[in-house]
């Protein structure tokens, strides 16, 4: 973690900066591409990023209605004005500059020439196989892991073994509830950490985010007088995070068909605000169920779009382990895209039998089977469905782990531990 300072009326106030893990994949990435993508939810410090890598590499954003007007006119012109390297932000707002790029870097192959970021990602990517394909490196980046936030710079992917236990035992991490609860009330957007914030700072914060996301890039995408039923959807999908994915209840939820919730998901997991988590499919297909989770990436705006308005509320509601459990699966996935990888191997398992885990992640030929549990008492029970895992033909079952909100790393039965949230 590093201070920065920043002067406001006359006076000096201190400002955070969090080391970015991300940051790693974009210094190997631009070594090896002529086109680099950042891509992620609106506000996560996509751009930030790349103007503190790249000091001295010019920054636009197409968000300006007279560049993106002569983007869009005079696409050539204006990137023979805007030559390379640069740092274009909000590229898909003018779609066709991708093929005009394409010509460029085909031209000349050298590594490193343009850096884009844009948050509308249906429309970034859509340009992107389209025109850049093979071209480009692509980085998902989220908002602050937990990781970060203690200022421990281990960057591996998450995975419950005593490798990953060992390196993080390094970091001396100071146990705090408390603490646990208020971050995964207050999200991991960056500018709710850059200075002491409370919660009307937080409220503010949020209801500002989803008006600019509805407006930014919500609107782009759907009819304007469905954008009631669109918050009534989001809203919805807050609600029901953590829980297998029916378009059914959504649909009855926001009043909309479900050819229009099935889009509306598209929406939201194109832009980086959900993570729709496949089941694991083997050879046991016939007696898996085969409906997807629903999680929301940022516990914060869930909690603001559910209404759990104070950390207290949220640990007193009837959705805390939920949101638990959403927290935790999108900080192994913020481990997952911090190192580069776009599709992580994360997956859960139920079958018919009732038997449930939360997470599986595969890892070559090896299976660990990870419960998810917001007490700080963990039971043997919790791990009795890990044992299914066994009947998987050409498969290892590597260690297990409860993660929780726990003291202390602890062996516990069959091959499994108890991990702290803070040791994800």
């Amino acid at each position: 973690m590093k201070l920065d300072f920043i002067l406001v009326k006359g006076a000096v106030m201190e400002t955070m900066f969090y080391e970015r893990h991300i940051a790693k994949v974009i210094e190997r990435q631009k070594k090896q591409k002529a086109v680099l993508i950042v891509t992620g939810p609106r506000q996560v410090g996509k751009s930030s990023i790349l103007k503190r890598m790249l000091k001295g590499v010019r920054y636009i954003t197409l968000d300006s209605p007279l560049l993106r007007e002569a983007a869009t006119e005079r696409p050539t012109a204006f990137l023979i004005e805007n030559k390379p390297p640069i740092i274009i932000d909000e590229i898909q707002k003018v779609k066709s500059l991708f093929e005009y790029v394409k010509m460029i870097v085909d031209e000349d192959k050298a590594v490193g020439q343009y850096y884009l970021t844009g948050s509308q990602r249906f429309n970034l990517m859509k340009g992107v196989s389209e025109s850049l394909a093979g071209r480009a490196g692509i980085i998902n980046m989220l908002g602050l892991s937990k990781r970060e936030l203690n200022g421990i710079n281990y960057t591996e992917p998450f995975l419950p073994i005593k490798k990953h236990l060992d390196e993080m035992r390094k970091f001396n991490v100071k146990y705090d509830y408390e603490n646990i609860v208020k971050i995964i009330h207050k999200g991991s957007f960056p500018a709710l950490y850059e200075r002491e914030t409370d919660l009307k700072d937080w409220k503010d914060y949020h209801t500002s985010y989803l008006q600019t996301y509805l407006e930014k890039d919500v609107s782009e995408l759907i009819n304007a007088t469905n954008m009631s039923a669109f918050v009534k959807f989001i809203k919805a999908t807050a609600a029901l995070s953590g829980e297998q994915l029916s378009r059914t209840t959504l649909a009855q939820l926001c009043g909309m068909n479900e050819n229009t919730v099935k889009s509306w998901l598209s929406i939201l997991e194109t832009s980086g605000m959900i993570y729709i988590m496949q089941p694991y499919c083997n050879n046991l297909n016939k007696r898996l169920v085969k409906t997807p989770k629903l999680y929301f990436l940022d516990t914060g705006l869930a909690c603001f779009l559910t209404g759990w308005n104070t950390p207290q509320q949220l640990l007193d509601g009837a959705r805390w382990g939920h949101i638990f459990e959403t927290y935790v699966v999108s900080e192994i996935i913020k481990s997952y895209f911090n190192d580069g990888t776009i599709y992580p191997a994360i997956y859960y398992y139920r079958d018919k039998e009732k038997n449930e885990i939360d997470v599986i992640i595969e890892e070559g030929n090896t299976l660990y089977p990870i419960e998810i549990k917001s007490t700080t008492d963990p039971t043997s029970a919790m791990t009795k469905a890990f044992n299914v895992l066994n009947k998987i033909s050409g498969k290892t079952i590597g260690e297990g782990a409860i993660v929780c909100p726990a003291r202390d790393v602890l062996p516990f039965s069959n091959n499994t531990w108890i991990i702290p949230v803070d040791r994800i």
